[in-house]
């Protein structure tokens, strides 16, 4: 089970799965007459850990999980609406489960559009929308019915992970209130319903208990939690990112922030990573640069504050690795705009940078502005703003050899250990490779490496 291929560059960040995307597997033997349900998983990080909620309550009901389409008796397909080629690959993976299974319940983003998913494939078995948890389980309970064995269907404590043990997703809220052109979430997910700060707390308390290293904390717009709910402060803990930040900061683990919209508050985080309490770690959408384009995007523009901000964030904490992504060929994008968005990111030197070639959704305002970009010139201009930001990468990657720094190791094979560094989030950022002397490392672990080698993205480093 995964959110994004393994071969994932961050010049490909926003990429989604394709439609034979690894499936939840669990080594748990079943039992005789056990029921038994498939799943898997498109999209981004939050439908993940929708996926894992769903698998939670499942196996708290006696539900097998099955690592093959043959072994069971139903198939749920968590699917991914962002955009329409992934709306495409989440008929596929449909299709896939139909044919290999044909027993099938559709969740999650695409979910919010039954008939699309029923004119494209009759025979599942229901639809439901994105975190509609409740009706997933009435659709498995109608489909295979439950049979528990109180005496054996005992789940752990910390429910069901579809990530490594040693690290994990935390997603505080759900929705959004912005209304970007481009972006139909709001409409699939709903406006921003922040989870009270005590609950995050328990379950981050939960996770670190049972082995977790990292807390990878997401949602929709992190800087925005707890506006919807007034900031309230129940059993010791506020709902303001600033706030949850130093919390769970205190609890010992990795803490890495994605998702954050560069607003004011956002530079009261930056001492906390200065501190060593939060990871020196922003994952923030830009998008793009230039001011005319954020205003047809319907985005803040404010591209030179950005920048000062960003000087100001450096100052503070001078370790700090900001991670974004952008969309080249927006409508009535020109050349002039796309090459402040270049000059910007000359100036800006983002450590980590994702970019995607825009298209049209469905329903989404976008597509009826004037002046769409052809695709050819689309492709220029990503190849263009792909090799500056790779030279950038590569460039700062060269300044890290010689260096020491902690790295968490989360793989191991005969050739190498895979790890990341305080700079990596899972999947979509790079990587560094210790391989030699690996033998003796253990996924999970947390280790001091000097580097020795750069690449473009990744980092090459031996044990100290």
């Amino acid at each position: 089970m995964s959110t994004n291929p393994p071969n994932l560059r961050p010049d490909l960040a926003n990429a989604r799965v394709p439609h034979d995307a690894p499936r939840a597997t669990f080594s748990e033997p079943q039992r005789k007459g056990q029921p038994t349900i498939g799943m898997v998983s498109l999209g981004c990080p939050k439908a993940l850990v929708d996926s894992e909620r769903i698998l939670t309550r499942l196996r708290a009901e006696g539900y097998a999980i099955s690592p093959d389409y043959s072994g069971a008796d139903a198939v749920i397909v968590n699917t991914c609406g962002f955009l329409d080629s992934a709306k495409a690959e989440s008929l596929d993976a449909i299709g896939e489960a139909l044919s290999e299974n044909g027993r099938v319940i559709v969740t999650g983003c695409l979910g919010a559009e039954p008939d699309y998913i029923r004119e494209h494939h009759p025979r599942i078995l229901a639809v439901t929308g994105p975190h509609q948890y409740e009706q997933v389980l009435d659709a498995v309970h109608t489909a295979v019915p439950p049979s528990p064995d109180p005496f054996i269907d005992l789940l752990p404590a910390s429910g069901v992970s579809l990530t490594p043990r040693h690290f994990s997703y935390l997603k505080i809220s759900e929705g959004c209130n912005h209304k970007c052109k481009f972006c139909i979430i709001p409409d699939m997910r709903g406006k921003l319903q922040s989870r009270p700060a005590h609950a995050v707390m328990r379950e981050a308390e939960k996770l670190v208990d049972n082995g977790v290293k990292e807390l990878l904390v997401i949602s929709q717009d992190t800087s925005a939690y707890g506006v919807d709910i007034k900031h309230a402060e129940d059993r010791g803990h506020r709902a303001h990112i600033t706030d949850l930040a130093r919390d769970l900061g205190s609890l010992g683990a990795w803490i890495r922030l994605h998702y954050v919209y560069p607003y004011p508050h956002v530079r009261q985080l930056i001492p906390l990573m200065a501190d060593g309490l939060v990871l020196p770690y922003l994952d923030i959408p830009f998008q793009h640069a230039h001011v005319d384009v954020l205003k047809r995007m319907a985005r803040p523009a404010a591209a030179s504050k950005t920048l000062n901000e960003i000087a100001a964030w450096r100052e503070i904490c001078p370790d700090i690795t900001l991670r974004s992504t952008f969309i080249v060929g927006y409508p009535g994008e020109t050349e002039a705009e796309f090459q402040t968005l270049l000059d910007w990111l000359d100036e800006a030197q983002l450590d980590r940078v994702g970019c995607f070639q825009y298209e049209n959704v469905a329903g989404a305002r976008s597509n009826a502005l004037p002046d769409h970009v052809d695709a050819d010139v689309k492709q220029d201009r990503w190849n263009r703003f792909m090799e500056k930001a790779q030279a950038i990468s590569e460039a700062k990657l060269q300044g890290k050899v010689g260096k020491r720094m902690d790295v968490i190791i989360d793989e191991i094979d005969e050739d190498a250990a895979t790890c990341r560094t305080k700079a990596d989030a899972p999947e979509i950022d790079g990587n560094l490779f210790i391989d030699e002397g690996h033998e003796k490392l253990t996924v999970g672990d947390i280790v001091t490496v000097e580097v020795e080698e750069a690449g473009e993205y990744d980092l090459w480093g031996r044990v100290v």
